[in-house]
């Protein structure tokens, strides 16, 4: 009973957000027209407003480098904005195949058939592996279904999220526009386990972003790991008051150090224990 509460509680949601969203673009006498509320794989559809769409592709920072992802890509709003204005390749993958076909029209009409890609596809069956950003308006429970996958990914892939959260991963950043929220998560270097460096050997623990740990050094004395900070790949943290930088690539870390505040940098390197 619990569950088709909270279904029903969230498809209300849906509904009640597409009185403020903008309308379908309109189409031409026999063309598939899409309604909101209409239903689909996962989720009803509802538009997302093209001012949350750039929020959250600002929030993700998107460059012309950049691989974009829309998962659930409906009419292809988010996909066509991010070739549009922020000039870079995106693909959307869609269940409903007169979804895609729509989508491949809008990007037509608006000059980036050339810089989109929409895939008639299931989001869990369906690789977006290289994605360097990812963006979704699902609901809680496919956020969550979805997060052992992005996890997965690149450390630094940029996953942002309207209006649902991913359960106990905060977000790195929350924003809102026309109140309309978005979150935004950055994936993490996985760094537990025992380190090896030149002085000691460092044991972390890991919980998404968050991390602390014991430093011990060979005469068998101990700190504690702390003012911890990893975004992606770029770790920061302090053993005593020496502070740390520097940057996580698979089995090693690397940067500088600096023995004090006061200090010149200094290089440091450590290697993950197998």
């Amino acid at each position: 009973m619990q569950s088709i509460v909270r279904h029903t509680v969230l498809t209300a949601f849906f509904v009640a957000a597409a009185a403020l969203s903008v309308p379908a673009q309109a189409q031409t006498s026999g063309e598939f027209k899409p309604q909101v509320g209409q239903a689909g794989k996962d989720v009803i559809w509802v538009p997302t407003p093209k001012s949350l769409v750039e929020k959250m592709l600002k929030m993700a920072d998107v460059k012309p480098s950049d691989v974009v992802f829309d998962l659930g890509s409906g009419d292809g709003v988010t996909v066509i904005t991010a070739a549009k204005q922020f000039g870079v390749r995106a693909t959307g993958i869609e269940y409903n195949p007169d979804m895609v076909e729509l989508s491949k029209r809008n990007a037509q009409k608006e000059g980036v058939a050339d810089k989109t890609q929409f895939i008639r596809g299931d989001i869990f069956a369906t690789d977006f592996s290289h994605a360097t950003v990812v963006t979704m308006y699902l609901l809680p429970y496919l956020n969550l279904k979805l997060r052992p996958t992005i996890l997965n990914m690149k450390p630094g892939t940029r996953v942002v999220s309207h209006a649902f959260t991913m359960d106990d991963w905060a977000p790195d950043q929350t924003d809102s526009t026309e109140g309309r929220t978005a979150y935004l998560w950055i994936v993490p270097a996985k760094i537990e386990g025992n380190w090896k460096l030149d002085n000691g050997t460092m044991e972390l623990k890991q919980k998404f972003q968050d991390f602390d740990g014991v430093f011990r050094n060979s005469d068998g004395m101990s700190w504690r790991v702390s003012s911890t900070n990893l975004r992606g790949e770029q770790i920061s943290f302090s053993i005593g008051s020496a502070s740390y930088s520097g940057r996580v690539s698979g089995s090693t870390m690397q940067g500088t150090m600096r023995a004090r505040p006061d200090a010149a940098p200094t290089p440091w390197s450590a290697t993950l224990a197998r």
